[in-house]
């Protein structure tokens, strides 16, 4: 709760300035940014009573700083759930009961991989653990993208699977993709990403070992697998595990590595699920792949290019608020405006509400809880909260910002879908909103009702721009199941936040489906509150060559100080400019050199 009163006074505090950091928060942690390329046993461990074993966790360094295992700002891995905990896991090995081990590598350059092995002592008691970790910077900083978890099985020997007999039955093995944790990726050629895939194990056995594998055939509208083979591939398995059962009815995550092929373009890698070491009809992972940064793409004759660039609008996923100790580890749920229909993310329908009904939902470890006066009822998958009316406002009535962090407004309701869903990664459940994006930015509390229209618009034209951006990736907070933090990336507080500043909701509406692109793709819009007489060059703050993203004076800021990291569109100046005659997209175009607006939906 300390944690939430520190941070709401630092978000009071640059509120005074009309404008939150929003994007700047986020684009600054790129220095120290890491993808987990390899775990042992994909995470999942089984160990004997007291046992001792050595683990190894890669990560590739994706961030713009070199990291090292000695000096100023090493990298090291510390317990991270809570954070320092001193674990009981430690075989006396670590180099603190809370600071686990230093990377294996003296210097691990951008785009280079880092290992840490360390070992892990086993309880004598029987049970399942969990124990989180996260890399950080010594003294400087956690290590975006750092975190990981092993679930550790203790229990005595048990009897040992006998090898796969070629030609067995495979009558009762069935499997169907649940969820996938990002539907498409952009990557510079030879970088790598992670994902995470879902299987429901549909059939009649249960499964002892399951994994993906390159398919014996390719479809002719997929790339040849090969071509995204990763160094934690062993042979054409991407990913395995044999210490986990899954039974009917339960669902087996599998997290794999890809890296980008060295051509432009976008091509679709298609992955075969296979359970019990037999490759599972119609079970498979296909995922769209844009390439940058590598050798031209290949031209075909008759090449037809729609120049329109024209979408249906996105629909935006926001994590609105965790749900723990400030909502008594529980939702409950309404709608004033509609009612709605509670299902599962299978979309299973679970029960119909009328208007002004509620539903009181929680996790219990293993399972989602649900009571609409009925008493307990469960279901094993995440719930969804749909009204009835399109995109009608509901509310999370057991939560309210004035009670527990002491706003102005309780900031409690939301339109579109509500989701529950509960994500092992970080071991904690959200409040997800689903909901257009036009709709999206009305809930921004990024500037003030009574600022310069023209402001406003240039304003949310980059707000826009940045939300689709992370939209576009669908990476950035993929394991989480959401595009865009409520707090961490820009500051949504929902409907409340619509319904108190509707000029802004007009600036939205007259520039509805404008993006900034940068020859013909989606520019990432850093924005802050407020520069010293000029803004920086992204590569003096954050390295690496972004050309749009250049310094540019700022008169009208000339004397004052420095809020924020610098780069894109300082608020108070674009303010500024719009007080004196400039047009929104002036605006815009001065503060990002070079880009262009284009209308993206309609």
């Amino acid at each position: 709760m300390q944690f939430r009163l520190l941070r709401h006074v630092a978000l009071c505090f640059v509120l005074l300035f009309g404008v939150l950091f929003g994007a700047s928060r986020v684009d600054a942690a790129s220095q120290l940014a890491a993808l987990r390329v390899t775990t042992t046993g994909s995470g999942v461990l089984v160990l004997q009573p007291g046992e001792v074993k050595e683990v190894t966790v890669s990560f590739q360094n994706i961030g713009t700083s070199t990291w090292k295992n000695d000096g100023v700002g090493y990298i090291s891995v510390y317990t991270y759930g809570p954070k320092y905990r001193k674990s009981s896991f430690d075989p006396g090995t670590w180099l603190s009961p809370t600071q686990v081990k230093r990377i294996r590598e003296v210097s691990v350059v951008p785009s280079a991989t880092a290992t840490i092995a360390f070992q892990l002592h086993a309880p004598t008691t029987e049970g399942t653990y969990t124990e989180t970790f996260a890399l950080a910077s010594e003294g400087i900083a956690w290590v975006d993208g750092g975190e990981f978890s092993f679930v550790i099985n203790v229990k005595k020997s048990a009897a040992v699977n006998p090898e796969p007999v070629e030609g067995v039955d495979d009558k009762g093995l069935s499997a169907a993709l649940a969820m996938q944790s990002a539907k498409a990726i952009k990557l510079v050629a030879g970088r790598s990403a992670m994902v995470t895939a879902g299987f429901t194990n549909t059939g009649t056995k249960a499964w002892n070992s399951f994994g993906l594998r390159t398919p014996s055939v390719n479809m002719a509208t997929t790339t040849s697998a090969i071509e995204f083979a990763h160094s934690s591939w062993s042979g054409s398995q991407l990913a395995y595990n044999d210490e986990t059962t899954i039974a009917p009815g339960k669902t087996a995550y599998v997290t794999f590595s890809i890296t980008a092929p060295k051509m432009n373009g976008t091509h679709t890698a298609q992955f075969q699920f296979a359970a019990n070491d037999i490759a599972i009809d119609d079970a498979f992972v296909e995922l769209p792949i844009e390439v940058t940064g590598g050798a031209a793409e290949a031209v075909f004759a008759e090449r037809i290019v729609d120049t329109t660039h024209f979408i249906d609008e996105p629909i935006i996923r926001v994590g609105v608020i965790t749900v723990d100790e400030e909502t008594q580890n529980e939702v409950v749920i309404t709608s004033t405006e509609s009612d709605f229909d509670l299902r599962d993310v299978n979309g299973n329908l679970l029960a119909e509400l009328t208007k002004g009904s509620s539903v009181t939902a929680s996790f219990d470890g293993s399972r989602y809880v649900y009571d609409r006066g009925r008493g307990a009822e469960f279901s094993s998958y995440a719930l969804r909260f749909v009204p009835k009316v399109d995109y009608a406002v509901m509310k999370i009535a057991n939560f309210d910002r004035r009670v527990t962090r002491g706003s102005a407004n309780a900031d409690n309701t939301f339109r579109g879908v509500l989701e529950f869903r509960y994500n092992d990664t970080h071991e904690r459940a959200w409040i997800i909103d689903e909901l257009p994006m036009e709709y999206y930015l009305r809930g921004l509390a990024e500037t003030s009702n009574i600022s310069h229209m023209e402001f406003q618009k240039s304003l949310m034209t980059a707000a826009r721009t940045y939300a689709f951006y992370h939209w576009t990736r669908a990476t950035k907070h993929a394991k989480e199941f959401y595009h865009v933090d409520a707090y961490f990336d820009q500051v949504y507080k929902g409907y409340g936040q619509e319904e108190r500043t509707p000029r802004v909701t007009q600036a939205i509406q007259e520039t509805r489906g404008k993006v900034v692109t940068y020859a013909g793709d989606i520019a990432i819009t850093p924005y802050f509150s407020r520069s010293d007489g000029q803004t920086r060059n992204w590569s003096d703050v954050w390295g690496g060559d972004i050309p749009w993203a250049i310094a540019v004076a700022v008169p009208c800021d000339d004397g004052k100080v420095l809020w924020g990291h610098g780069v894109g569109m300082s608020a108070s100046g674009a303010l500024c400019m719009a007080n004196n005659g400039m047009l929104w997209e002036e605006i815009v175009k001065y503060f990002y050199t070079g880009v262009a607006i284009e209308q993206r939906w309609e």
